[in-house]
């Protein structure tokens, strides 16, 4: 076996909204045994860049969404599975393109969606950038990166999604303390001053352009928004390096509720209180400037791996700035000895380079200070595993939440244009901790055959008739249905699964047209006979194995028989 090491979900709002830490229902106890020898491994055959995944209890479904993969004429893929490993696409999108409340014109990336029980809501947070409103939010027309936050609401977890306003998250982060060094720069806004001291002669303050949403819903009901502040115009003196290098970090905002607890969907998420104005410069009579609470950047808690960008400019003779990453962000919580832990992972360096990975931090508080781990990356590119460019991923729980999972996006050669879905186990390692004592966060990377997700098992078939009865020459098709334990349905249409077909009298009927998901018997001569579908799952060899339920509950192959009677004539 070839494997690897390296924190919402329906899950983890349901225990949220009823007072209890999320830690509860996904950590603290050992994960019952499989009741299946069924298994999957990473095929990478799903475009998805940027995933976010919820699992939908009440369909017995996970929906996982993407910043690539829509049809023309929406935004963000949704692909839907019943095991967390094989998926199957839902047609459209998640986002209308002419949604009549569309604010953004390009760059939509990274949506995530957060589903109330309550009111049966789901919420779309996604980030897009408006070149309509750069003078107007960001102060300057040729502002590059005018990038913000918006919310769309949907009653479907597979959508459609549609704006709440026809405006993004009324937020104005600004950061009163930077030289806003791009004024002072020359027309292609990639070299900056060649000083620290003549960096400080550019005029102070900037609003910050804002992607990557996560949202945090702590134990005790506060509700968190983290994003990264995108590199541009964020340039950063380094010390060490003598230079300045254009950055994106992690920061946080804390939200209201009202928006959550609307039963209509019409509320905007709004900033609390605290946060609203409260960088405004003494004196300054001007428009709105909010704030923000620092989570992650590489000055104050360095790691030289991510350093891989920061002299690109002469490496590609002047196409791109020297940056560095920190993106991507999920944030995840567990209790460690009667204290919550809060754990965010992070993406950081150019998705196209090498050394471009996960890492994570931890803290005591959802607002920090957060520390890295020592030993980042905890995911990151291998040739022998055939796994390139991994990262931004989300953190969920397994059916039964016995179990985590990181499903991120990667490539699976050097070359291949597209991400593509990748799903690992993640697990507390309670016996190797860290350097403040908690649990190390491991992803156990692979693309080998791994055990399905805890809690998708046992399973159940059914065809499409419970017998046949036919005439001699008549036809009829049969199709197959195979459910997981909460009652999803198994992605039959994608190669990883199939159902097969077999007559046990071919003297009586025939099969033809066999797919995975079900077959045409051909009636031959008078008599009786039956049909056989069985359920089997492709193994990384490229052979499939019959699936097995293990335990008191439907034990044995994964099969329905359907009786067939075939009639002498009309």
């Amino acid at each position: 076996m070839r494997r690897l090491r390296i924190a919402g979900t329906a899950v983890l709002l349901l225990a949220l909204l009823a007072g209890t830490p999320m830690t509860a229902m996904a950590h603290g106890r050992a994960a019952p045994p499989h009741r299946t020898n069924a298994t999957y491994f990473n095929a990478a055959s799903v475009d998805a860049a940027d995933p976010f995944v919820l699992y939908d209890k009440a369909s017995g479904t996970y929906y996982a969404y993407s910043t690539d993969g829509a049809d023309r004429g929406w935004h963000f893929a949704i692909y839907r599975s019943a095991d967390l490993a094989t998926w199957q696409k839902v047609p459209g999108g998640a986002l209308p393109a002419k949604d009549a409340n569309q604010w953004g014109n390009t760059w939509f990336w990274a949506p995530e969606v957060y589903h109330n029980p309550k009111t049966g809501l789901y919420f779309l947070f996604y980030a897009a950038r408006s070149d309509a409103n750069a003078a107007k939010w960001f102060g300057y027309a040729d502002f590059e990166e005018p990038c913000k936050v918006g919310v769309a609401v949907s009653s479907s977890p597979a959508g459609p999604f549609h704006n709440i306003t026809d405006q993004p998250i009324d937020y104005w982060p600004y950061d009163p303390d930077y030289h806003d060094v791009n004024l002072i720069m020359g027309p292609d806004q990639k070299q900056p001053p060649a000083t620290e001291q003549e960096g400080e002669t550019a005029p102070l303050g900037t609003y910050l352009p804002f992607i990557d949403p996560n949202v945090f819903f702590d134990h005790d009901g506060r509700v968190y928004l983290y994003f990264s502040r995108n590199a541009y115009r964020n340039w950063v003196w380094d010390d060490d390096l003598g230079k300045y290098i254009e950055e994106s970090n992690i920061y946080a905002v804390e939200l209201t509720g009202d928006w959550w607890r609307d039963p209509t969907g019409q509320t905007m998420p709004t900033i609390a209180p605290s946060y609203r104005d409260a960088n405004r410069p003494a004196g300054d009579t001007g428009a709105r400037k909010d704030g923000f609470v620092r989570i992650l950047d590489y000055d104050h808690d360095k790691q030289s791996w991510e350093n891989a960008d920061v002299n690109d400019y002469a490496k590609t003779n002047g196409q791109n700035k020297d940056r560095r990453w920190e993106e991507g962000s999920t944030t995840w919580a567990r209790t460690v000895h009667g204290r919550t832990v809060y754990y965010l992972t992070y993406s950081a360096n150019n998705w196209q380079t090498p050394e471009y990975g996960v890492g994570y931090a931890t803290a005591d508080s959802p607002l920090g200070p957060w520390h890295k781990h020592p030993g980042n990356p905890v995911l990151s590119q291998n040739a022998t595993l055939g796994m390139y460019s991994t990262g931004h991923g989300s953190i969920v729980a397994s059916p039964d939440g016995s179990q985590l999972y990181y499903v991120h996006h990667g490539r699976p050669t050097a070359t291949t244009p597209d991400r593509r879905l990748y799903t690992e186990r993640l697990v507390f390692d309670a016996k190797h901790p860290d350097a403040d004592g908690n649990p190390a966060l491991r992803i156990e990377q692979s693309t080998a055959d791994e055990p399905i997700p805890s809690g998708v098992a046992p399973y159940a078939i059914d065809a499409s008739a419970s017998a046949v009865s036919l005439s001699v020459g008549g036809t009829q098709q049969v199709g197959a249905d195979v459910r997981n334990a909460d009652g999803g349905s198994l992605a039959l249409s994608n190669p990883l699964n199939r159902v097969t077909a077999t007559i046990a009298d071919p003297s009586v009927a025939s099969l033809s047209d066999a797919t995975g998901a079900g077959v045409t018997v051909h009636a031959l001569r008078a008599g009786h006979t039956w049909l056989r579908l069985t359920y089997q799952r492709e193994r990384a060899d490229g052979s499939y194995a019959t699936v097995r339920n293990q335990g008191p509950v439907r034990p044995g192959p994964v099969t329905v028989t359907v009786p067939i009677t075939v009639l002498a004539g009309p």
